[in-house]
């Protein structure tokens, strides 16, 4: 059975689960088997070069709770052991109350952050096992068991069809596409940014790790058999860093970034913004930052205090934490909602002259409506600045498919590619534009996105065709009700 079957075969049985609800559930369930079986294959192969090296590997998992001694025993012959396997109510009743239990408690007097122990138990420390039956999870069990971790093709293969199962999850709607961000957006990005060995990359709201993923398979591709053993450690050990407060994505990112052969990860589950950005040093930043923040979101007063121009808007604090995150010559792109171009409220107006004054904001990458259907159609903007020295002009691309925006006709990289390849010089076209800093100082820090090149008439539609079309984008505008809310709050705190 081909791997992607069998991945299909199993969310076929999860579906039938009387614990399961979704595509957010069924992945979840995956997932945590799916590290279990990874750990064994990963401690069992640590074993075995450490044997041939003739030093010894102390395994993190005691023996009963390894796979192969509760999962899927083997006989003599390293055949599956189907008479002593675990299965229904026995198999539910260890896996509920003595694994999870025993993982869980990982954490527990560890200092070390980065080592296994403590990454294993900060995985499990928020999950649970959902599925209702053992009979079901035995099924589960032993198709994953045929899975080979210590196979590089295999965890390659593994790793895109983990990819797809995100994307599903991210496609379901609902609470789920906080975790996804579309590929073909993530490399624009990365291309653009132009990450070079040594350099460290960090995402403050990771998600399932989509960008600092690719940031790893772009310097891996990039520098194909030109990395030296320093280079290649680092890389896998002191590159790539990120923070995720949402347990489950927390997993799924933990979980794609091992698939993709970063053993143990820098992914931290924390709440980015309880952190006070007063307190960060030079020592403690990034040369490239990537992240798509969450938006629309309102921030208690304690987390407000953490930032020099305090706002209710997650976009915003977010915004401030990247800026002052950003290394001396870093770089860094930022997905941020339309309104924090247009707002010129109080804290609105101060962080984006904040960045203007501070920062070189150079690019502006104007995204189409829909990329982030179905959960969100709320139009978004990629915003391009690295700590070299002021903004003198920014740079304006209006990324225009040929076709609106659905679930089911997302954004292509094609629609991006004039985009990238115009970016390292900035060119003039038909879909881009440069505006002057003090245009945008003039017009108290409106930096929307008017592209003067392609000014068309407007086009009168009658009544009722307004009306319906009000109808279908009651998202659109509860988002924008919203950012009004927030404009006449900024007018009260200004």
């Amino acid at each position: 059975m081909e791997l992607q079957q069998k991945i299909n075969r199993i969310t076929d049985i999860l579906r039938r689960d009387d614990g399961i609800s979704g595509a957010m559930h069924y992945t979840e369930q995956i997932s945590w088997v799916l590290f279990l079986k990874f750990l064994d294959d990963f401690e069992e192969e640590k074993e075995s070069e450490a044997l041939l090296n003739g030093t010894n590997y102390s395994r993190v998992i005691d023996k009963q709770y390894r796979w192969n001694a509760w999962a899927c025993p083997k006989d003599k012959n390293g055949k599956p052991d189907k008479k002593n396997a675990k299965t229904g109510d026995d198999l539910n009743k260890f896996v509920n109350e003595e694994l999870f239990p025993y993982l869980k408690s990982f954490k527990e007097n560890i200092l070390e952050i980065k080592s296994l122990k403590y990454k294993i138990g900060n995985v499990f420390e928020y999950l649970d096992n959902r599925i209702a039956s053992g009979h079901t999870l035995r099924e589960v069990l032993d198709i994953i068991d045929e899975l080979n971790f210590q196979s590089q093709d295999e965890l390659f293969e593994l790793s895109h069809v983990y990819e797809n199962l995100l994307q599903g999850m991210g496609s379901d709607g609902g609470n789920s596409g906080e975790f996804y961000t579309p590929r073909p957006v993530i490399k624009a990005m990365v291309d653009c940014v132009n990450i070079r060995p040594g350099e460290t990359i960090y995402d403050g709201a990771a998600g399932s790790c989509g960008f600092l993923i690719e940031a790893f398979e772009d310097i891996k591709e990039g520098y194909k058999g030109k990395l030296n053993t320093e280079q290649w450690r680092f890389l896998h050990e002191d590159s790539l860093f990120g923070n995720e407060k949402t347990p489950l994505a927390y997993i799924m990112g933990m979980m794609n970034m091992i698939l993709h052969g970063i053993e143990s990860p820098n992914l931290f589950k924390k709440n980015t913004l309880t952190e006070n950005i007063r307190d960060i040093q030079e020592k403690d930043r990034y040369d490239v930052i990537l992240a798509n923040p969450p938006f629309g979101g309102k921030e208690k007063p304690q987390i407000q205090q953490n930032f020099p121009i305090a706002s209710n808007a997650t976009e915003l604090l977010f915004l401030q934490h990247f800026m002052k995150y950003l290394k001396q010559e870093g770089r860094a792109a930022i997905v941020v909602p339309e309104g924090v171009l247009f707002q010129t409220g109080n804290s609105f107006a101060k962080v984006k002259q904040e960045l203007l004054e501070n920062f070189n904001l150079h690019t502006i990458l104007s995204l189409p409506a829909g990329v982030f259907l179905p959960y969100s159609g709320v139009k978004t903007n990629v915003m391009f600045f690295d700590r070299t020295g002021s903004t003198s002009d920014v740079w304006y691309y209006e990324c225009k498919p040929p076709y609106k925006l659905t679930k089911n006709k997302p954004i292509q990289f094609e629609h991006l590619k004039e985009f990238v390849e115009l970016f390292p010089k900035r060119s003039e076209s038909d879909n881009s534009w440069l505006v002057k800093a003090e245009t945008i100082f003039e017009n108290s820090f409106d930096m929307s996105a008017r592209n003067l090149n392609n000014q068309t008439d407007a086009v009168h539609l009658p009544p009722k065709e307004i009306i319906a079309n009000i109808k279908k984008n009651d998202k659109v505008i509860a988002h924008l009700m919203s950012e009004v809310e927030s404009i006449l709050e900024e007018g009260k705190n200004g």
